[in-house]
């Protein structure tokens, strides 16, 4: 495996990543079963997104956030939103199919914003404790919730962090619901950064294995993905995606960001963490093998009967 300094493969942790061998110990094991982890198990093992957390707690200005769509593949989206029993029965569906090896929460909403997600996650402990389990959030409630999490046996988190800088994040972010109160600009962004950033580290000490991603915006965050990436890897994170804006809502004019950009801003990652290449931004009812033709599925192709 290469230095952490240079392109990482995604086989197996260097002994710099994280705080020590203990945790390059934890994220081997990770990576030895999850598709979202290791490229090269990418189109050869499965996961199961659960959607059963559609609320959100901040406003991204890329979002769009759809509980009907049948077609549509991103992020935010889901044919139907299942309560917890319905999730552990589509578990128990799923794993008759496909190789799966990893059952997660991604909404189409924030995890961690619905308390179903660890009703969710106690259920499958009792049913399939060997599956590893993640969730992905944008880590506004991660420093109130890390304890809950790492006793319900999650694995893996995914920390959507898109600025550390507030006079960046507050473009991106539009508001900030926290604690009953509504924030906005600077003050919205900043809640967000310190309870991200707390969070990582929280997890970090509790034994769950941190993965950032990152939507890059041109000429919004372009030049401060690398900033990202020195200052989650101090907090504890393992592995960082950078994943292209899909132009959407109130940024729907913004441009795309090219190939070119996309694996520059890598590669300044990759100064500080590995960086996984093979994310296809799934749905946040996806199952089966990611990208693998006719062993990728929704929820938008099963009949509404089966609920």
């Amino acid at each position: 495996m290469a230095d952490i300094k240079g392109k990482q493969d995604q086989s197996g942790p260097s002994v710099e990543i994280g705080k020590g061998n203990h945790k390059a110990e934890r994220f081997a094991h990770i990576t030895k079963a999850h598709p979202c982890f290791n490229e090269k198990l990418h189109d050869k093992v499965g996961r199961a997104h659960i959607p059963i957390a559609p609320k959100c707690n901040i406003g991204c200005n890329f979002c769009v956030r759809s509980f009907h769509e049948p077609d549509e593949d991103r992020p935010g989206v889901s044919a139907c939103i299942l309560n917890p029993e319905q999730g552990i029965e589509h578990v128990e569906k799923i794993l008759k199919e496909e190789p799966i090896s990893v059952v997660g929460v991604a909404g189409p909403g924030d995890s961690l914003a619905n308390e179903e997600t660890f009703e969710f996650f106690r259920k499958l402990n009792e049913t399939h404790p060997e599956i590893i389990k993640c969730m992905s959030t944008n880590g506004l409630l991660l420093p109130e919730k890390a304890q809950e999490i790492a006793d319900c046996n999650i694995n893996t988190v995914t920390v959507t962090i898109n600025a550390i800088d507030p006079e960046i994040l507050k473009d991106i972010v539009g508001f900030v619901h926290y604690h009953g109160k509504v924030y906005r600009g600077v003050e919205g962004a900043n809640i967000l950064i310190k309870n991200q950033l707390e969070g990582i580290e929280l997890l970090d000490d509790l034994g769950v294995i941190v993965k950032v991603n990152s939507v890059l915006i041109p000429g919004l965050n372009d030049q401060h993905i690398e900033e990202i990436a020195k200052e989650v890897s101090k907090r504890g994170a393992s592995l960082m995606n950078v994943l292209p804006l899909i132009p959407l809502n109130k940024m729907e004019n913004y441009e795309r960001p090219d190939c070119l950009l996309i694996e520059n801003t890598r590669e300044k990652v990759e100064e500080y963490l590995p960086v996984f290449r093979a994310c296809t931004q799934c749905r946040a009812d996806a199952y089966g093998i990611p990208g693998k033709k006719s062993h990728d599925h929704n929820l938008g192709v099963t009949p509404s009967s089966h609920f």
